[in-house]
């Protein structure tokens, strides 16, 4: 069974600890409702495939507060996901990175909404998707979410219910793991906006 959690300290603070725990929670962000496990607990990430019944070659952005929260170990951060970062985060930009092993990449968000936020810093960055299943349409608020995945109940452990979310387009993605950064998803953030700040290919 999914526990519905408000929008409250205690709400936050037990959706915190589902997630360091392995869990999965539903919560909004500024564009529909999102479903994630913590990114602490990648071995997780199969369980929200299987509840989201989504193709395990796709990828699962990660939602972070700011660049703050990314190793320099780990991950290329270079002035070209500072400037963007700087511009359009929290908001609707995906960044991808290179791992600084080199053999991998991941992508990164920080979305403007205070619930996502305050979840983020409650359990640290979250390895985040849309709240439906695979093909199916997008989640704008807890019932949406509870319907959906009305057959698979006791594979989402809670919903936090942040009220109704806007929906609208898709963040802009742009992978900096290549030179010139390429623009791979057109998104609310114009083509000739994020050229002004760092070389783009086609631009």
């Amino acid at each position: 069974m999914t526990d519905r959690l408000p929008v409250t300290a205690e709400g936050l603070a037990a959706a915190a600890e589902i997630l360091r725990a392995g869990g999965l929670v539903a919560f909004p962000t500024d564009t529909v409702y999102g479903v994630a496990c913590v990114a602490s607990r990648p071995d997780r990430i199969e369980a929200l495939f299987e509840l989201k019944q989504r193709p395990a070659e796709k990828q699962i952005p990660m939602l972070v507060a700011g660049l703050e929260q990314l190793s320099a170990d780990a991950w290329v951060v270079d002035e070209r996901a500072r400037a963007l970062a700087g511009r359009f985060w929290p908001g609707p930009l995906t960044i991808v990175l290179s791992a600084a092993s080199g053999d991998a990449t991941q992508a990164f968000r920080a979305p403007d909404h205070a619930v996502a936020q305050a979840l983020i810093a409650a359990s640290g960055p979250l390895l985040a998707t849309s709240a439906n299943i695979s093909g199916q349409p997008d989640t704008l608020d807890a019932d949406d979410v509870l319907i959906a995945f009305a057959t698979q109940a006791d594979g989402l452990d809670a919903v936090i219910d942040g009220g109704r979310v806007p929906g609208g387009m898709a963040s802009s993605v742009v992978d900096l793991s290549e030179t010139p950064a390429r623009l791979l998803r057109d998104g609310p953030i114009a083509r000739e906006t994020l050229a002004e700040l760092i070389p783009l290919e086609g631009a």
